[in-house]
Protein backbone atom coordinates (compact mmCIF):
# COMPACT_ATOMS: atom_id res chain seq x y z
CA UNK A 1 0.00 0.00 0.00
CA UNK A 2 1.07 3.80 -0.58
CA UNK A 3 1.84 5.70 2.70
CA UNK A 4 0.04 8.52 3.51
CA UNK A 5 1.06 11.56 1.31
CA UNK A 6 1.40 13.83 4.54
CA UNK A 7 3.97 11.08 6.29
CA UNK A 8 7.43 11.74 6.20
CA UNK A 9 10.43 9.22 6.15
CA UNK A 10 10.77 8.60 9.96
CA UNK A 11 7.08 7.44 10.28
CA UNK A 12 6.92 5.58 6.81
CA UNK A 13 9.83 3.54 8.35
CA UNK A 14 8.09 2.86 11.96
CA UNK A 15 5.56 2.30 9.62
CA UNK A 16 7.01 -0.68 7.98
CA UNK A 17 8.41 -2.26 11.13
CA UNK A 18 5.09 -1.98 13.33
CA UNK A 19 2.52 -2.36 10.85
CA UNK A 20 3.70 -6.77 10.24
CA UNK A 21 3.85 -7.16 13.83
CA UNK A 22 0.41 -5.74 14.46
CA UNK A 23 -1.13 -7.64 11.48
CA UNK A 24 0.56 -11.07 12.84
CA UNK A 25 -1.33 -10.39 16.71
CA UNK A 26 -4.71 -8.23 15.29
CA UNK A 27 -7.96 -9.23 12.68
CA UNK A 28 -8.83 -5.58 12.01
CA UNK A 29 -12.97 -5.03 11.47
CA UNK A 30 -12.65 -1.08 10.75
CA UNK A 31 -15.41 1.26 9.32
CA UNK A 32 -16.71 4.64 8.50
CA UNK A 33 -13.97 5.85 6.94
CA UNK A 34 -16.22 7.27 4.47
CA UNK A 35 -16.90 10.19 7.55
CA UNK A 36 -13.11 11.46 7.01
CA UNK A 37 -12.75 15.14 5.39
CA UNK A 38 -10.96 14.58 1.79
CA UNK A 39 -8.83 17.50 1.68
CA UNK A 40 -7.59 20.30 5.01
CA UNK A 41 -6.77 18.85 8.61
CA UNK A 42 -9.19 17.48 11.17
CA UNK A 43 -9.47 16.02 14.71
CA UNK A 44 -9.92 12.33 15.08
CA UNK A 45 -10.95 11.70 18.91
CA UNK A 46 -10.99 7.96 20.18
CA UNK A 47 -11.91 6.20 23.52
CA UNK A 48 -8.23 5.27 25.59
CA UNK A 49 -8.74 1.77 27.31
CA UNK A 50 -4.96 0.16 27.28
CA UNK A 51 -1.49 1.46 26.63
CA UNK A 52 -1.56 -0.73 23.13
CA UNK A 53 -4.28 0.66 21.64
CA UNK A 54 -2.58 4.34 20.54
CA UNK A 55 -0.93 1.61 18.19
CA UNK A 56 -4.25 0.01 16.95
CA UNK A 57 -5.43 3.38 16.63
CA UNK A 58 -2.78 5.04 14.58
CA UNK A 59 -2.26 1.56 12.33
CA UNK A 60 -6.52 2.34 11.71
CA UNK A 61 -5.93 5.39 10.60
CA UNK A 62 -2.26 4.96 8.58
CA UNK A 63 -4.47 2.32 6.35
CA UNK A 64 -6.58 4.42 6.03
CA UNK A 65 -4.76 7.42 4.19
CA UNK A 66 -3.84 9.49 7.45
CA UNK A 67 -0.40 9.96 9.09
CA UNK A 68 -1.82 11.45 12.40
CA UNK A 69 0.26 13.61 15.15
CA UNK A 70 -0.80 12.09 18.36
CA UNK A 71 -1.42 13.93 21.12
CA UNK A 72 0.96 11.91 23.84
CA UNK A 73 1.93 12.54 27.47
CA UNK A 74 5.23 15.02 27.35
CA UNK A 75 7.09 12.00 29.93
CA UNK A 76 6.60 9.54 27.01
CA UNK A 77 9.30 11.99 24.88
CA UNK A 78 11.77 10.94 27.44
CA UNK A 79 11.55 7.22 27.38
CA UNK A 80 14.52 6.38 25.52
CA UNK A 81 14.02 4.95 21.98
CA UNK A 82 10.04 6.08 22.59
CA UNK A 83 10.97 9.02 22.69
CA UNK A 84 12.85 9.55 19.56
CA UNK A 85 10.54 7.96 17.57
CA UNK A 86 7.78 10.08 19.04
CA UNK A 87 10.03 13.38 18.37
CA UNK A 88 11.14 11.97 14.41
CA UNK A 89 7.26 10.93 13.66
CA UNK A 90 5.96 14.62 14.54
CA UNK A 91 4.26 13.20 17.35
CA UNK A 92 3.10 16.41 19.85
CA UNK A 93 4.03 16.74 23.68
CA UNK A 94 1.53 17.65 26.07
CA UNK A 95 2.31 19.12 28.94
CA UNK A 96 0.00 18.98 31.84
CA UNK A 97 -0.32 21.48 34.85
CA UNK A 98 3.28 23.55 33.73
CA UNK A 99 3.23 26.68 32.36
CA UNK A 100 4.29 24.95 29.06
CA UNK A 101 0.94 23.64 28.68
CA UNK A 102 -0.42 26.18 26.35
CA UNK A 103 2.41 24.89 23.36
CA UNK A 104 0.60 21.64 23.06
CA UNK A 105 -2.51 23.51 21.83
CA UNK A 106 -0.50 25.62 20.03
CA UNK A 107 1.14 22.79 18.17
CA UNK A 108 -1.91 21.32 17.97
CA UNK A 109 -3.35 23.95 16.16
CA UNK A 110 -0.58 24.89 13.65
CA UNK A 111 -1.09 21.28 12.78
CA UNK A 112 -4.39 21.26 11.46
CA UNK A 113 -3.99 24.44 9.87
CA UNK A 114 -1.44 23.55 7.66
CA UNK A 115 -3.51 20.36 6.52
CA UNK A 116 -2.51 17.84 8.80
CA UNK A 117 -4.84 15.18 10.83
CA UNK A 118 -4.29 15.61 14.63
CA UNK A 119 -5.32 12.64 17.25
CA UNK A 120 -6.69 13.00 20.41
CA UNK A 121 -7.48 10.38 23.53
CA UNK A 122 -9.91 13.09 25.12
CA UNK A 123 -9.89 11.46 28.48
CA UNK A 124 -6.18 12.04 28.72
CA UNK A 125 -5.31 8.83 30.10
CA UNK A 126 -6.48 5.36 30.72
CA UNK A 127 -10.34 4.86 31.37
CA UNK A 128 -10.91 4.31 35.12
CA UNK A 129 -14.99 3.10 34.10
CA UNK A 130 -14.96 -0.22 35.71
CA UNK A 131 -16.37 -1.87 32.43
CA UNK A 132 -14.23 0.17 30.03
CA UNK A 133 -17.03 2.78 29.24
CA UNK A 134 -15.27 5.96 28.37
CA UNK A 135 -15.22 8.38 31.34
CA UNK A 136 -15.34 12.23 31.81
CA UNK A 137 -13.40 13.88 29.11
CA UNK A 138 -10.51 16.56 29.41
CA UNK A 139 -11.45 20.32 28.17
CA UNK A 140 -8.46 20.42 25.63
CA UNK A 141 -10.48 18.42 22.83
CA UNK A 142 -12.86 21.66 23.12
CA UNK A 143 -10.45 23.87 23.05
CA UNK A 144 -8.64 22.60 20.20
CA UNK A 145 -11.66 22.05 18.12
CA UNK A 146 -13.17 25.64 18.55
CA UNK A 147 -10.22 27.10 18.14
CA UNK A 148 -9.60 25.53 14.80
CA UNK A 149 -13.41 25.05 14.05
CA UNK A 150 -11.98 21.36 12.43
CA UNK A 151 -13.91 18.97 11.69
CA UNK A 152 -14.29 16.16 15.06
CA UNK A 153 -14.42 12.86 13.91
CA UNK A 154 -15.72 10.15 17.03
CA UNK A 155 -13.78 7.02 16.89
CA UNK A 156 -14.91 3.93 19.23
CA UNK A 157 -12.20 1.08 19.33
CA UNK A 158 -13.02 -2.40 21.27
CA UNK A 159 -10.43 -5.61 20.86
CA UNK A 160 -7.03 -3.69 22.19
CA UNK A 161 -7.68 -4.78 25.67
CA UNK A 162 -7.53 -8.21 24.65
CA UNK A 163 -4.45 -7.98 23.46
CA UNK A 164 -2.96 -5.81 26.28
CA UNK A 165 -4.96 -5.68 29.36
CA UNK A 166 -5.66 -2.21 30.94
CA UNK A 167 -2.61 -2.07 32.99
CA UNK A 168 -1.18 -5.05 31.48
CA UNK A 169 2.58 -5.22 30.71
CA UNK A 170 2.40 -8.68 28.65
CA UNK A 171 1.25 -8.94 25.70
CA UNK A 172 -1.49 -11.87 24.46
CA UNK A 173 -0.85 -12.05 21.03
CA UNK A 174 -2.04 -15.58 20.31
CA UNK A 175 -4.74 -16.08 18.65
CA UNK A 176 -4.58 -13.26 16.80
CA UNK A 177 -7.18 -10.60 18.25
CA UNK A 178 -10.68 -8.95 16.33
CA UNK A 179 -9.82 -4.96 16.59
CA UNK A 180 -13.21 -3.32 15.66
CA UNK A 181 -12.67 0.33 15.04
CA UNK A 182 -15.18 2.82 13.65
CA UNK A 183 -15.16 5.88 13.33
CA UNK A 184 -18.35 8.61 13.02
CA UNK A 185 -19.69 11.71 11.19
CA UNK A 186 -18.61 14.74 12.67
CA UNK A 187 -19.38 15.92 15.78
CA UNK A 188 -21.95 19.16 15.63
CA UNK A 189 -20.46 21.82 17.24
CA UNK A 190 -20.81 25.05 15.49
CA UNK A 191 -23.18 26.33 17.33
CA UNK A 192 -20.77 26.63 19.80
CA UNK A 193 -18.15 28.27 17.54
CA UNK A 194 -19.45 31.94 18.51
CA UNK A 195 -19.75 31.48 22.48
CA UNK A 196 -16.49 32.60 24.82
CA UNK A 197 -14.86 29.30 25.57
CA UNK A 198 -16.01 29.50 28.62
CA UNK A 199 -16.21 26.38 31.33
CA UNK A 200 -19.37 26.25 30.24
CA UNK A 201 -18.73 26.63 26.72
CA UNK A 202 -15.66 23.98 27.10
CA UNK A 203 -17.75 21.45 29.15
CA UNK A 204 -20.53 21.28 26.57
CA UNK A 205 -18.11 20.84 23.22
CA UNK A 206 -16.33 17.89 25.27
CA UNK A 207 -19.72 16.02 26.11
CA UNK A 208 -20.73 16.30 23.08
CA UNK A 209 -17.44 14.83 21.66
CA UNK A 210 -17.58 12.39 24.66
CA UNK A 211 -21.65 11.06 23.67
CA UNK A 212 -20.65 10.30 20.15
CA UNK A 213 -17.70 8.30 21.08
CA UNK A 214 -20.07 6.40 23.73
CA UNK A 215 -22.59 5.68 21.55
CA UNK A 216 -20.01 4.46 18.60
CA UNK A 217 -18.59 1.71 21.25
CA UNK A 218 -21.63 0.95 22.37
CA UNK A 219 -23.34 -0.22 18.50
CA UNK A 220 -19.49 -2.07 18.31
CA UNK A 221 -19.77 -3.56 21.84
CA UNK A 222 -23.14 -4.11 22.91
CA UNK A 223 -24.27 -3.44 26.39
CA UNK A 224 -25.47 0.08 27.77
CA UNK A 225 -23.22 2.52 28.95
CA UNK A 226 -23.72 3.61 32.56
CA UNK A 227 -25.72 6.70 33.44
CA UNK A 228 -23.48 8.59 34.80
CA UNK A 229 -19.93 8.95 33.32
CA UNK A 230 -17.37 8.04 35.47
CA UNK A 231 -15.59 10.77 36.60
CA UNK A 232 -11.42 10.89 37.91
CA UNK A 233 -12.31 14.04 39.83
CA UNK A 234 -15.57 12.89 41.49
CA UNK A 235 -14.45 9.28 42.62
CA UNK A 236 -18.28 9.08 44.12
CA UNK A 237 -19.71 9.06 41.22
CA UNK A 238 -18.41 5.70 39.51
CA UNK A 239 -21.33 3.71 38.89
CA UNK A 240 -21.42 0.12 39.27
CA UNK A 241 -23.24 -3.02 36.74
CA UNK A 242 -23.81 -6.37 37.30
CA UNK A 243 -21.40 -8.00 35.57
CA UNK A 244 -18.71 -5.48 34.85
CA UNK A 245 -15.56 -6.77 34.11
CA UNK A 246 -12.51 -4.90 35.77
CA UNK A 247 -10.09 -6.70 34.01
CA UNK A 248 -11.25 -5.32 30.86
CA UNK A 249 -10.70 -8.96 29.21
CA UNK A 250 -14.16 -10.16 28.35
CA UNK A 251 -14.73 -11.76 25.06
CA UNK A 252 -15.17 -9.10 21.76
Amino acid sequence: MHPPARSNRAFRNVARIVRPVLGAMTRPDWSGTENFPREGGFIVAANHMTNIDPLTFAHFLWDNGVAPKVLAKASLFSVPVLGQVLRATGQIPVFRNTASAGESLTAAVTAIQDGDVVAVFPEGTLTRDPDLWPMVGKTGIARLALTTQAPVIPVAQWGPQLLLARYGKVLKPIPRKKITIVAGPPVVLDDLYGRPQDTATLREATERVMDAITVLLAGVRGGTPPSVRYDMRKPATRVERPGADPTGTEPA
